[in-house]
């Protein structure tokens, strides 16, 4: 078997539902698969978004907060939730998880990104499963300034991870199947575009706007993200979310959702 370190990036809208509240049957689902493919033998890293829509239900607040602080104070809180149903889950598999959480320093800094790869290399090498979300509390005033906009999101944020851990292959979960030639809310007869080789103008035009309010990225952070995963030498699949056991097909090499294909070093 082709044993292979993959990068899981799940969304808001798969981990929650439109209250906000953690979507428990996604969140198990997603576990068992990732659970199975570690037990197979794969090395599994988890970047999972959430922190902050999963915090506003648990505070009881009509909507995401707007001023900043409160979305830092919601994403403390929904990630102590979040965390703590990924422990459970994860642990009903024998499996043992890590939290990271990273902020744009953390990465940028050559020192600091040296150590982070190697705590990823000893987690990965005593078989445990790394759950990574970017440090809401804490980044969120540099993101929003714009005054150190490394990450901002986490399809950004996951192929950062993939690119630092020299993973094989990056599957982003979304709420929709892949990559197409137009928006398909809007254009049923749009197309899926199987394979990725390289972004050329045209395909970055395909890219749309912001998903739901649970979620800030679209399309455009997703080419994004293929363009860091692309160039470390890492496939990246966006896939659909309600079909988690899509995710064994995708580390077959089997055609799911859009692959983004790496750019081999000879």
């Amino acid at each position: 078997m082709n044993q292979q370190r993959i990068v899981v990036k799940v969304g808001t809208s798969t981990l929650t539902h439109d209250s906000g509240a953690v979507n428990l049957n996604r969140m198990e689902k997603l576990v068992r698969v990732l659970a199975d493919l570690n037990g197979m033998g794969h090395q599994v890293i988890l970047v999972s978004s959430g922190a902050i829509a999963v915090g506003t239900a648990r505070l009881g607040l009509p909507e995401r907060p707007k001023e900043l602080r409160m979305k830092q104070a919601a994403a403390a809180v929904g990630q102590c939730r979040i965390m703590h149903v990924y422990d459970k889950l994860f642990a009903e598999y024998n499996r043992t998880v890590s939290q990271i959480l990273l902020t744009g320093d953390d990465v940028d800094d050559p020192e600091r990104s040296a150590h982070l790869s190697s705590t990823f290399e000893a987690l990965l090498d005593m078989h445990v499963i790394p759950v990574v979300n970017e440090n809401d509390s804490v980044s969120s005033a540099e993101i929003e300034t714009g005054k150190h906009k490394v990450l901002g999101d986490n399809d950004t944020l996951s192929a950062i991870v993939a690119r630092l851990c020299h993973a094989d292959l990056l599957i982003l979960i979304s709420d929709i199947d892949g990559l197409y030639d137009a928006d398909p809310h809007t254009h049923p007869e749009a197309k899926l575009i199987p394979r990725v080789e390289e972004l050329t103008p045209e395909i970055l035009e395909m890219a749309g706007g912001a998903g739901t309010w649970r979620g800030t990225g679209g399309m455009a952070t997703k080419l994004s993200a293929a363009r860091v995963a692309m160039d470390a030498g890492c496939d990246m699949v966006i896939t659909n979310g309600q079909r988690t056991e899509d995710i064994y097909d995708i580390v077959e090499g089997r055609s799911i959702g859009t692959r983004f294909l790496a750019k081999r070093t000879k």
